[in-house]
């Protein structure tokens, strides 16, 4: 029986102020998922500074692509999932051309002229490489929501540590996610009934801290989680 492999990431959970707007984006995560495709065999993260982060785009995909090619250097998957919805064109197919004929946004043709000068030449060379493709799929693909949940997950064990300094955090967490902390570890879960159940697992130091989980009040869909020491 053949069974798909697919190694993604995204990049998700934000840093909020006391009005509950963004300051920047937290966590990147990149998964290995396997059958039965409801969360990772495999996670590895990498750390922004969200006070320092240039939300349009270009930053979260770059760090996306780089960390998905880290961890499917070591765990060889079939394919490579990324969070752009360009219907799923292999990343190493993205000359100036093909991305003008794209039936997406100017800025969007903009942020992909700008980023292709980096990525293409690195996804076609994986692919000769290794036979792997990194298609821009976007969150149509199973993994990519997944690699969403962990980038929640992974922005909420930053917040905790940024809390023991500071006293307080408030982060907003990707859309339709919820999170538990207990027994030293971090759940976190799809609030989408139609996704059958997706979720994601890390591990955390077991410590003593307030936290509560809520809707954000200017953003539907979207929960805030708090922590306090």
């Amino acid at each position: 029986m053949i069974r798909m492999r697919i190694v993604s990431a995204d990049t998700g959970g934000a840093l909020l102020d006391e009005n509950y707007n963004p300051i920047g984006l937290i966590a990147t995560a990149a998964v290995l998922v396997e059958r039965p495709y409801k969360t990772a065999k495999l996670s590895i993260a990498k750390y922004s500074d969200p006070f320092k982060y240039d939300l349009s785009g270009r930053m979260a995909l770059k760090d996306e692509t780089f960390l998905a090619l880290k961890l499917a250097k070591k765990v060889k998957p079939d394919v490579i999932h990324l969070d752009s919805t360009l219907g799923g064109i292999e990343i190493r197919k993205l000359d100036d051309p093909t991305i003008d004929a794209l039936r997406i946004s100017d800025r969007g043709k903009a942020i992909w002229h700008e980023l292709s000068k980096d990525l293409q030449p690195l996804a076609k060379r994986f692919w000769e490489e290794t036979g792997i493709e990194i298609l821009a799929i976007g969150k149509e693909s199973v993994a990519v929501r997944i690699a969403e949940i962990y980038a929640g997950i992974y922005s909420i064990k930053w917040g905790i540590e940024h809390a023991m300094k500071e006293g307080f955090v408030r982060i907003g967490l990707p859309r339709y996610m919820t999170v538990e902390i207990s027994k030293g570890k971090i759940l976190g879960k799809s609030l989408d009934p139609k996704e059958g159940g997706l979720y994601g697992e890390v591990g955390m130091e077991d410590k003593e801290f307030e936290w509560e989980v809520y809707p954000n009040p200017i953003a539907r869909t979207f929960m805030v989680f708090e922590a306090k020491f």
